[in-house]
């Protein structure tokens, strides 16, 4: 199981590595929301996002023979940039197994960090059985993009952060609100926060038609999402919450949103116009959720984490385009 102390152990590991992103906020937004809003910013983060906290660690606890052998990966993007920079700060080769419709950003700078990348087709393909594919054929050790506990331990270092930085300002947080892909993220900041601030709930948010987490913490039990709807947060969509995340959000979590495209549209609109951070739209899913639900969290303080800002600029102009 995932413990605080991997977390630990995680950010030391992380030590030099990875950025502390800044907890950020912005008075005219605080008081049009009438609520205090903390932005926890991994976009800000190498790589764009959260994920080369837990590529890192994992990658890290390998034996030479294991990293000898290479790393293998799917992902749409940011979980592939993570694990092609850590594996090639660490002097392991990587595979990469991308939809060939992935953000051209995400695919370029995954090549760019020095991966093999692989594409397939998203609706026919099968990710998971080409990486294992590459795996049994290579002799990589396979990475996966939420389900490990060691991989979430360098996800939990984010948790770590916020509970230090709202100790610095002598501030308790009534809410954290964070995105949900797999559930890898929220499961090692909600480790964190009940280690270092138990009084701090914790929630996730997803896209519309996307929001396994949320209905499978109703009803107790994994539930996946119905196949045949399409989302502009390509980085948080998954069909089901993981088999090791979900046991610790059950555990921890109290409660799931889920917001629509517009929402998260105007998310992000209110995230480059008050805090100046371009964000992608998976991303901006916490912030929307928060803004959403403002009366939610009349004078209170909630904490927003903005997972990652991987997002073409043309697609960022499309969807940032003031609406008639």
């Amino acid at each position: 199981m995932l413990a605080y102390d991997m977390i630990a152990k995680a950010a030391h590991t992380l030590k030099g590595v990875t950025h502390v992103t800044p907890l950020l906020e912005s008075e005219l937004l605080n008081k049009r929301i009438g609520f205090r809003l903390l932005v926890k910013a991994e976009c800000l983060q190498r790589t764009g996002s959260f994920k080369i906290r837990g590529a890192y660690v994992k990658i890290a606890s390998l034996t030479e023979e294991e990293r000898a052998a290479g790393v293998v990966a799917f992902s749409s993007g940011n979980h592939a940039q993570g694990v092609a920079a850590a594996a090639s700060e660490l002097g392991v080769a990587s595979t990469i197994v991308m939809p060939d419709d992935a953000p051209a950003v995400k695919l370029r700078n995954t090549a760019e960090y020095g991966a093999k990348v692989i594409t397939y087709d998203r609706v026919t393909g099968d990710r998971a059985k080409i990486a294992r594919d590459v795996a049994e054929e290579t002799g990589a050790v396979l990475v996966p993009p939420y389900d490990d506990y060691v991989l979430m331990s360098g996800q939990g270092t984010i948790g770590l952060e916020i509970a230090n930085q709202l100790g610095q300002r002598n501030t308790v947080a009534d809410a954290l609100v964070c995105p949900a892909g797999g559930g890898g993220l929220i499961a090692g900041i909600a480790t964190a926060m009940r280690e270092l601030a138990p009084q701090t709930r914790v929630y996730s948010a997803e896209p519309e038609n996307f929001d396994d987490t949320r209905r499978s913490l109703i009803a107790g039990e994994r539930i996946g999402n119905e196949p045949g709807h399409n989302s502009i947060c390509d980085s948080i969509v998954t069909q089901i919450p993981g088999e090791k995340t979900f046991p610790i959000n059950k555990k921890l979590l109290t409660e799931g949103f889920s917001v629509s495209e517009a929402d998260i549209i105007c998310a992000m609109q209110a995230l480059t116009s008050d805090l100046k951070i371009v964000t992608e739209p998976g991303g901006a899913a916490a912030v929307a959720a928060v803004l959403r639900d403002r009366e939610r969290w009349k004078r209170k303080t909630v904490v927003a984490v903005v997972s990652g800002g991987n997002v073409d600029l043309d697609t960022l102009g499309n969807l940032l385009k003031p609406r008639a």
